[in-house]
């Protein structure tokens, strides 16, 4: 392998799964994934860790296979970030330049930028991410790409994304427990609208439903822009838990009958197909309808989409989303489940694979239960092409760096303290 080559890994801490990915751009400007680890995810709860130890032996295990695999050493990750915790907000910020001779440059978007991760917020929370939608020069609105253009005033429609302090510390604490450091926090379901979405989809409109164990993550894009993201506390695993009351099994046998049998869609099976589950510690194995199983997960999924489809219409883009909904994440491999999503919403479904941007010969990690991890190994790449061009723009000789989101939680707790001493 080529010393000079840039790796970059992506780290999903999910709740059923940790996967970790390692991955390289190719002459073409495809994505080429070199390894990949996964492991089972103990102590994380609903996309939040929820116990430290057991969340920090599973990431130590994901990384040393992907290290493995991919014959690469891994000290640096991108690491995603879900949970029902996280909330987006839309702001507008405005700077007035100082002289209308000089063009607008790179240095003033990140300023205005900047400035909205001084916005004062609840008690304990942080800002994420803030997206910037469209750009007003001098009252001349719906400017995409401000630098170059003269004016005074420059100002921006922003969707920010917030989370608790306590939730984004406990990731960076496991994740430095592993002996790793944290290169970016992604909202996850941006991460995974990278790998599955075309740039037509989200100029057109579409609605991104990424159906994970804990949490279904929306996200909506139309002109290109992210207009609203949401976290419902519903996935995959409530699913499970509703099988193994509902035909009184053992978790175990209620996830592999979702898996191998399962249908979002019970008028799609026929009523005398049965599957037999083998009894526990000698008892008489027990037969379960294949029609009833699907019975069981879609009553689940109609309430897990309808509350999808509550954010498609609250977003105000019911009307525009012209590709309409792509489904994807580990729950979106129930048989099905496109046919319902249109039923119950009248919008045109489809699967997302993470194939997007993948070069060809990556079959290992092209299903949906890897979309956020293929995702995250591809924004690592866009933040690293915006780093160096920010560097390479700017010629002076010590640069100062940019404090990251856990040093601008470490300043906040710690103005909140000093003031407190005040007192």
């Amino acid at each position: 392998m080529d010393s000079n080559e840039q790796i970059i890994v992506g780290l999903d801490i999910g709740t059923t799964k940790i996967a970790c990915l390692v991955g390289k751009k190719n002459e073409y400007g495809k994505l080429e994934i070199l390894g990949s680890g996964k492991a089972e995810s103990v102590g994380v709860r609903r996309g939040v860790v929820s116990h430290i130890t057991p969340a920090v032996e599973a990431i130590k295990k994901a990384v040393e296979d992907a290290k493995l695999d991919s014959n690469c050493e891994i000290e640096v990750v991108n690491v995603g970030i879900a949970g029902q915790h996280i909330k987006s907000l839309q702001h507008r910020g405005v700077i007035t330049l100082e002289n209308l001779e000089d063009e607008i440059i790179s240095k003033d978007v990140d300023a205005l930028i900047d400035d909205m991760h001084k916005l004062q917020l609840p008690p304990g929370e942080s800002i994420i991410h803030v997206l910037p939608q469209d750009y007003i020069v001098d009252n001349e609105s719906g400017i995409k790409d401000p630098v170059g253009m003269s004016g005074i005033r420059l100002e921006a429609n922003f969707h920010i994304i917030t989370g608790l302090m306590s939730a984004i510390q406990n990731i960076y604490k496991c994740v430095r427990k592993a002996d790793l450091e944290v290169a970016e926090l992604t909202l996850e379901p941006l991460a995974s609208a990278e790998s599955v979405l075309s740039e037509e989809e989200k100029e057109a409109g579409v609605a991104l439903v990424d159906i994970g164990g804990g949490t279904t993550d929306v996200a909506i894009f139309q002109d290109g822009i992210i207009r609203h993201t949401a976290v419902i506390p519903f996935g995959g695993n409530i699913i499970t838990d509703d099988i193994k009351d509902g035909c009184t099994i053992i978790r175990k046998q209620a996830e592999q009958l979702k898996v191998k049998f399962g249908s979002a869609l019970a008028s799609e099976n026929q009523a005398n197909d049965i599957v037999v589950i083998p009894g526990l510690s000698g008892r008489q194995p027990k037969e379960i309808s294949v029609k009833n199983l699907a019975h069981i997960i879609q009553a689940r999924m109609e309430e897990i989409i309808e509350q999808v489809f509550f954010e498609v219409r609250n977003s105000g883009f019911e009307r525009k989303l012209i590709a309409g909904i792509v489904v994807t994440g580990g729950g979106a491999q129930l048989k099905h489940l496109p046919q319902l999503f249109e039923y119950l919403t009248g919008m045109d479904t489809r699967i997302g694979f993470p194939t997007e941007h993948l070069a060809s010969g990556n079959e290992g990690v092209s299903s949906p239960m890897f979309s956020t991890g293929v995702g995250l190994v591809l924004k690592g790449f866009e933040y690293s092409e915006k780093y160096n061009q920010r560097e390479s723009s700017v010629s002076v000789v010590i640069k100062k760096k940019r404090p990251g989101l856990l040093d601008r939680i470490l300043n906040v707790t710690k103005e909140i303290f000093e003031e407190d001493e005040r007192l």
